[in-house]
C-alpha cells in the first residue's frame, strides 16, 4: 500500500484546524524518544491540524502490544516504533506502508546506508530510522587508571573478565561489570547473541537446525553466568538497557558493553555523574571479531490499518529529518540528538565538538555487516537477532531460559538444552 503523496516538514501546515485530526504514536521509553515526545509541540505548532497522542511502553511490553495490534489489523495505532528486525518481516507481509514518496527537503539520500538497507524491503523504505545504534565497551577511566589498566582498541573478553574481577568493589557499591540480563530477544538476548557470535557460535546452521547447545554456545554461555555472576551488580537479571544506563550513569558500574546510543546520555554532565571520567573501546572480542557489534535501529513506521496515513507521514518525516535533529541539538544540547542516522549529523562541527564519540560510533554503525554475522556460515541475515518471524518468540523463550541460567534456577548445560529442545520445535513446526 503506498501513499499517493506527501507533505513537505515542518513549517507548511497540512490541514486546516477545522480538520483537525489525532493521531497516535506507540514508542519505547527510551531516552530519545522522551526528547521526541517533550518536543512534539513544536511538530503540533508548525502542523496545526494534527495532534499527537502518545503511548510509551517498556521495550517487552511495547514489542507485545504491536505485534498483537498489526497482525490483527487493530488500528490502535497511527506511527508504530519498531526496528531493524520488525520492519521487512512485517513489510513482507502487507501491514506497513510503504515510504516512496518523501519530500524532496526529507533528504532521504542522506540516510546512513546500512541503516537504510535495514529498513527496505524489495527496494523500497517502510520505516525511517529514529535513531541508530551498534554496540560498544564503556569504562571508567578514573579507576582503570588508578588500576594502572591501559584498554587496547578492541579488548578480549578474558582481558575484560580479569578487568572486572579487579575492580569488582560491593562494599562501595561498584560492580565490576553490568551486562543486559532482563529476558527478552531485544533485551538480554541482544547482547547475548553477540557474545554468542564471537565465540564463534551461530543460532542455526545452514540447514537451519538449531545450535543453542553446541560447545561455543556452552562456553559463551558459561562465561556469561560467570561474569555477570561473580563482578554483576545485584539482581543482573532484571536490568536492561535502561537499568545498566541508570547504574552506570551513577558511577555503580567499572565497566559496560552495550549501545552505542548510550554515549550521548553518559557525556553529558546533566544526565551523568561519570561525564568526565568516560572511556570507550570496541566491543571485546572472543575467538573471532565476527559479529562482535550489533546493528539497530529504532525507527518510525506506519501500519497498513492507520486511517490517518498522510498525517503519519507528516509526523515521521518531521521526526526523523535533519532540522529535528538541529532542534535537539539547540535545544537540549548536542550530545542528545539521535545517533547514527544522517551523514549531516556526523559532518557538523557542534555536534564533532560536543561529541568524542561521534567517528567512533559512526564507523561501528558502518562495519558492522547483518549478511555475514557468524564465523561459521549462517542462513540467516541479522546481527543480534535472525531476521526470520519465529525469532520473535524463539529469542523471548531462550532469553527466558538464559535469565535462568543467570539466577541459578538452573545450570548453563541444562538451560540451553531446553533452549535446543524448544527452538527445534518451533522451526519444526513452521516447516523449515
Amino acid at each position: 500500500m503506498k501513499l499517493a503523496h506527501a507533505f513537505p516538514l515542518a513549517g507548511l501546515a497540512v490541514a486546516s484546524a477545522a480538520q483537525a485530526e489525532t493521531i497516535t504514536v506507540a514508542t519505547v521509553n527510551n531516552n530519545d524518544m522522551v526528547i521526541m515526545q517533550s518536543l512534539s509541540g513544536a511538530f503540533e505548532e508548525a502542523h496545526p491540524g494534527i495532534e499527537v497522542n502518545w503511548v510509551v511502553l517498556e521495550e517487552n511490553v511495547l514489542r507485545q502490544r504491536l505485534t498483537t495490534d498489526i497482525a490483527t489489523g487493530g488500528g490502535q495505532f497511527d506511527v508504530l516504533t519498531i526496528g531493524t528486525y520488525e520492519a521487512p518481516i512485517w513489510a513482507e507481509r502487507g501491514w506497513l506502508v510503504a515510504l516512496d514518496d518523501l519530500p524532496e527537503a526529507y533528504r532521504e539520500d542522506d540516510l546512513l546506508r546500512p541503516v537504510r538497507d535495514g529498513l527496505s524491503h524489495d527496494g523500497s523504505l517502510y520505516a525511517l530510522p529514529f535513531y541508530a545504534e551498534s554496540s560498544m565497551l564503556y569504562y571508567r577511566t578514573d579507576l582503570f587508571e588508578e588500576a594502572g589498566i591501559e584498554v587496547p582498541e578492541q579488548p578480549s573478553w578474558e582481558q575484560v573478565r580479569e578487568w572486572a574481577a579487579e575492580l569488582h568493589d560491593p562494599s562501595n557499591q561498584l560492580a565490576g561489570i553490568c551486562l543486559r540480563g532482563k529476558p527478552g530477544w531485544g533485551e538480554n538476548m541482544a547482547f547475548v547473541s553477540t557474545l554468542v557470535n564471537t565465540f564463534g557460535g551461530r543460532w542455526f546452521d545452514e540447514e537451519w537446525n538449531p545450535e543453542l547447545d553446541s560447545p561455543a554456545w556452552q562456553e559463551a554461555i558459561g562465561f556469561y553466568v560467570d561474569l555477570l555472576g561473580n563482578y554483576g551488580p545485584p539482581g543482573a537479571s532484571s536490568n536492561g538497557f535502561n537499568e545498566n544506563l541508570a547504574l552506570f550513569s551513577r558511577g555503580n558500574c567499572a565497566m559496560w558493553v552495550d549501545a552505542t546510543s548510550a554515549a550521548g546520555k553518559l557525556y553529558n554532565p546533566d544526565e551523568s555523574q561519570v561525564a568526565d571520567r568516560l572511556g570507550f573501546a570496541q566491543a571485546p572480542v572472543a575467538e573471532t571479531p565476527k559479529g562482535a557489534h550489533w546493528l539497530w535501529s529504532w525507527a518510525l513506521a506506519i501500519p497498513a490499518s492507520s486511517e490517518k496515513q498522510e498525517a503519519a507521514q507528516t509526523f515521521l518525516t518531521w521526526a526523523t529529518s535533519q532540522e529535528y535533529i538541529e532542534l535537539v541539538g539547540e535545544t537540549q544540547g548536542w550530545t542528545s540528538v539521535p545517533p547514527g542516522t544522517r551523514e549531516s549529523t556526523y559532518e557538523n562541527e557542534n555536534y564533532q565538538q560536543e561529541a568524542p564519540f561521534a567517528g567512533f560510533v559512526l564507523d561501528a554503525i558502518n562495519s558492522a555487516d547483518p549478511t555475514d554475522s557468524t564465523l561459521e556460515p549462517s542462513p540467516y541475515v541479522g546481527v543480534q537477532f535472525v531476521g526470520i518471524p519465529e525469532f520473535q518468540s524463539i529469542g523471548t523463550q531462550v532469553g527466558q531460559t538464559i535469565a535462568s541460567a543467570l539466577t541459578g534456577d538452573t545450570s548453563v548445560e541444562q538451560a540451553l538444552q531446553n533452549a535446543q529442545r524448544a527452538t527445534a520445535r518451533t522451526m519444526q513446526r513452521a516447516g523449515y
